[in-house]
């Protein structure tokens, strides 16, 4: 029987596969070339398994949208008659290595992000940002976000592309874990602020795509689509923390949480010590600060797959590394400080390669533990974008989400019934 002292020793082990994973930026692809699993007319979205009479707002605008820019329909009206009439495959980004913010819609000709963990070779992925807005992962499809999305592959992929492969050469790879860590130190928690980790990963790249690309002309606006998005680092952040948790692993009796993720409709969480098994509940409703024009009823509920982010340790589990974070999504700094203390509570550790200034360098509440959530009634924070709850509107807002309790209790008793045995 597994007692309270074995579950402590495989956290413990979770947790330092964890802190060990080493993921580094080795290249860029198209979905369907480098996606494992990637079938030809599949469209990836983000959060637990769902089907299309029970997708959300903003997930059917997001794939109404890949559908226009794939070519399969051309309007939006036949794009959701193609989706409606059974003819895409849809799956979870987490099932097959890859994780998207907000609808995380994934299509076959959409560029995506290569991360690798150095030690173990594993690989995960990630589109690349759009900025903020009307943006597909927000759900918009209008003609503007659909040519956006063309000229991101036509011109963006493939300087980006060039410019990473030449610094892979001279490199190895960009250490994502260590623009990660310099850049909590600069303000950045790394879900809703990316100010900081952006410009690093701007700083590092710029110079190798100097080297490869000084004579196109398209060199110029692409440097500064990247420096004009905050938010560019985000998706690649993401991917780290994706394939940092996935080197956890199955670790028999662990109850370190892998994956939580939201759909908008659904919210779900993984577990080490329960081999990929989804444990699902309804999404919250964000309390957000609003953009101009919108309201409350605009708001959809929870949604995306960066809740890996807190998952891995950041995010909103760092926000008192970010105090002018409360200026997008609301409240104080010392809210900020607050948020991050009780986050402590329900964790199996603490990072230390990713510290906290203002908490004398004390290392990132790290490795949820469903245990401590059920026994504490202490549910992660999250600091999340919110989408309009109808198709094609866009963001709304940013703001602070608790996850629900009741994914983590279904997830208990399965643990419970799992190791009593």
């Amino acid at each position: 029987m597994m007692t309270l002292n074995n579950t402590e020793q495989a956290n413990s082990v979770a947790l330092e596969k964890l802190l060990g994973a080493e993921p580094q930026i080795v290249d860029l692809g198209l979905a369907k070339d480098v996606i494992p699993g990637f079938g030809e007319k599949m469209i990836l979205h983000a959060g637990p398994p769902i089907t299309w009479e029970r997708m959300s707002g903003p997930i059917i605008g997001a794939v109404t949208g890949a559908i226009l820019y794939e070519g399969w329909a051309d309007t939006p009206e036949k794009a959701k008659a193609f989706a409606a009439e059974g003819n895409i495959s849809f799956d979870p980004c987490h099932h097959h290595d890859a994780v998207g913010p907000m609808a995380g819609i994934v299509s076959p000709n959409l560029p995506v992000w290569i991360i690798e963990e150095k030690n173990s070779g594993k690989k995960s992925y990630a589109t690349l940002n759009e900025g903020l807005g009307k943006v597909l992962r927000m759900g918009a499809f209008s003609d503007e976000v659909i040519e956006r999305l063309h000229w991101m592959r036509e011109v963006l992929y493939p300087v980006l592309k060039s410019g990473i492969r030449r610094y892979v050469s001279d490199t190895g790879g960009l250490s994502l874990k260590s623009l990660i860590s310099q850049s909590l130190h600069m303000g950045d928690e790394l879900h809703n602020r990316n100010r900081a980790a952006t410009s690093l990963l701007i700083r590092s790249l710029v110079p190798s795509l100097i080297d490869a690309e000084s004579d196109n002309p398209d060199l110029s606006r692409v440097v500064r689509f990247m420096a004009g998005n905050d938010h560019f680092f985000l998706n690649p952040g993401m991917a780290a923390a994706k394939v940092s948790l996935d080197s956890v692993g199955y670790v028999e009796g662990s109850s370190m949480l892998t994956v939580m993720a939201r759909n908008g409709t659904d919210f779900g969480i993984q577990v080490a010590g329960l081999k990929k098994r989804w444990f699902t509940c309804q999404a919250a409703l964000p309390d957000v600060l609003l953009f101009p024009g919108f309201t409350r009823e605009d708001v959809n509920r929870d949604i995306g797959d960066s809740a890996i982010m807190e998952t891995y340790g950041v995010g909103g589990f760092a926000l008192a590394a970010a105090p002018a974070i409360v200026q997008f999504v609301g409240g104080t700094p010392q809210d900020a400080l607050n948020y991050t203390k009780e986050m402590y509570e329900i964790c199996v550790g603490e990072n230390k390669h990713f510290t906290i200034p203002s908490l004398n360098f004390r290392g990132t509440p790290t490795g949820i533990d469903l245990i401590k959530v059920v026994e504490t009634g202490i549910t992660p924070i999250l600091d999340t974008g919110a989408a309009h709850r109808e198709a094609g509107k866009g963001q709304v807002g940013a703001g602070i989400v608790r996850m629900p309790s009741e994914a983590f209790v279904k997830a208990a008793e399965a643990f419970v019934e799992e190791y009593s045995k």
